[in-house]
């Protein structure tokens, strides 16, 4: 090994200067190992020994020589293996091959994270340009509205102005894919909303027509201070007769079997504190959560019965009854909450209505417009939502709305189906369940509020609409 690589060194050395080279090694007196070459001069025929040889080739020889010495002591030193580190063409260290592959490829997964950050910034970069763009549309648009509704110089001083909810409430999103209907959601700009109307003001109520578009956060009026409570139905008439009027308040406690009484309160305050002005007994027994008050009458489901029935308030007799064709009745098609919810009575700004499901419509919701003397049927619609599927459904301006969940603290306003068009809709429109067990939803149109009943506790809710 140690003789080509001298030999190696003295080609090189050498560069082909010569066409034979001898090379001795031997000690000197020092007792170290020296090297000496002997080349052969082509061009030259003789050296005089006076002319002191090629200067040049002995400072190369001598440059090689030590270069030679060098290597020696290195074998010496690793024990005759040769030069450390192999040369070119030489076996490699695994462990330096290791590490090397370790490197190319932290490097390469540097190359790929880096492209994917940059990919990112640019996908950012364009959406911040969209919102710049919407941001822009929206301002533009607030600025139209306003300048529409409030020209110069003709603002009063009970003018309405524009402002959007001081609190947008918690909501979470709930799963839709138990249920049948599959459609677009609907997103109303605030640009779009009208103001909330005055609550409790006699002459203040607003009867223009929309689309729900926000519910407020709940607000306690009462408690029941009985387990005959947990569920019920509290009313107030949104076009009453005389002597009744829109301040009286209705309640029904629904637990039992033989549900009969419904409670007369003068004003609201009075419901809140427990004391009924005059208690009617019912005729018939009432099923469920369904009933409602409306032009001086009850109308509710008697027991057991597909019928829908109206107990005149100041005759105390039930004046009118009539079936509801092909309804599912006593648990057959309730709300996802059960309670025998299958026939559910509605008002809304277009009338009375009926909620309810058939075995034709294998269980979607079926809505009736009914005649509120007689109870004739006017007029019927078939939607694509499973009844089973929501929590509980109500009216508002011939549009019925449904909920996602009784129990949920962070329900919605799910879906919509508008009986002018015969479309349906999704939404997501937060509603908040307080108290966890929603066992009846009703839309009073005179106070443009939601009643309902929450475990125990009765609660309104502020809403608002948009332009239709």
């Amino acid at each position: 090994m140690l003789g080509a690589w001298l030999l190696l060194w003295g080609s090189v050395a050498l560069g082909g200067r010569a066409d034979t080279a001898f090379l001795r090694r031997a000690h000197d007196s020092s007792g170290h190992c020296t090297y000496s070459f002997t080349v052969a001069s082509p061009v030259e025929a003789a050296c005089p020994e006076a002319a002191g040889g090629v200067p040049e080739l002995r400072a190369e020889l001598a440059a090689l020589a030590a270069r030679l010495s060098r290597l020696e002591s290195r074998e010496r030193a690793v024990g005759g293996s040769g030069p450390r580190g192999a040369e070119p063409g030489g076996a490699r260290d695994p462990q330096q091959v290791a590490a090397a592959s370790r490197l190319e490829a932290a490097y390469g997964e540097l190359l790929r994270a880096k492209s994917r950050l940059e990919e990112e910034k640019g996908r950012l970069e364009r959406e911040k340009e969209e919102l710049g763009r919407r941001l822009e549309s929206s301002a533009q648009e607030i600025t139209r509205l306003r300048a529409a509704r409030c020209p110069p110089g003709r603002e009063g001083p009970g003018r309405d102005t524009l402002r959007a909810p001081a609190k947008a409430p918690r909501w979470e999103p709930q799963p839709l894919s138990y249920q049948e209907l599959q459609s677009e959601r609907t997103e109303l700009p605030v640009s779009r909303l009208l103001e909330e109307t005055a609550l409790g003001r006699p002459g203040k109520e607003d009867s223009g027509c929309g689309q729900l578009a926000w519910v407020g956060e709940p607000v306690v009026f009462g408690r029941a201070d009985s387990i005959a409570g947990k569920y019920g139905v509290w009313m107030k008439d949104p076009e009453p007769v005389p002597p009744f009027t829109r301040d009286n308040t209705w309640r029904v406690d629904t637990v039992g079997t033989e549900v009969r009484q419904l409670f007369q309160y003068e004003e609201a305050e009075q419901l809140a504190r427990g004391y009924p002005a005059k208690v009617h007994i019912l005729p018939r027994p009432l099923e469920s959560t369904g009933a409602v008050i409306y032009r001086g009458g009850l109308f509710f489901q008697p027991r057991r019965s597909r019928s829908v029935a109206r107990y005149d308030l100041r005759g105390e007799t039930i004046t009118a009854e009539r079936e509801i064709p092909g309804a599912g009745y006593h648990g057959q098609y309730p709300y996802s909450w059960g309670g025998y919810t299958d026939i559910d009575l509605a008002v809304d700004e277009t009338g009375l209505w009926v909620i309810y499901s058939t075995e034709k419509a294998r269980g979607a919701i079926v809505l009736s417009k009914l005649d509120p003397e007689t109870l004739e049927i006017r007029r019927t619609w078939e939607t694509n939502i499973r009844k089973r599927g929501v929590a509980n459904s109500f009216l508002i301006c011939g549009t019925l709305y449904t909920v996602s969940s009784y129990s949920a603290p962070n329900a919605t306003i799910n879906f919509a189906y508008d009986t002018a068009t015969g479309t349906s809709r999704a939404l997501s429109i937060p509603f908040e369940n307080r108290f966890r067990y929603l066992s009846m939803l009703d839309y009073n149109p005179a106070e443009r509020r939601l009643f309902a009943w929450d475990s125990f506790n009765m609660v309104t809710y502020p809403v608002r609409l948009s332009r239709a």
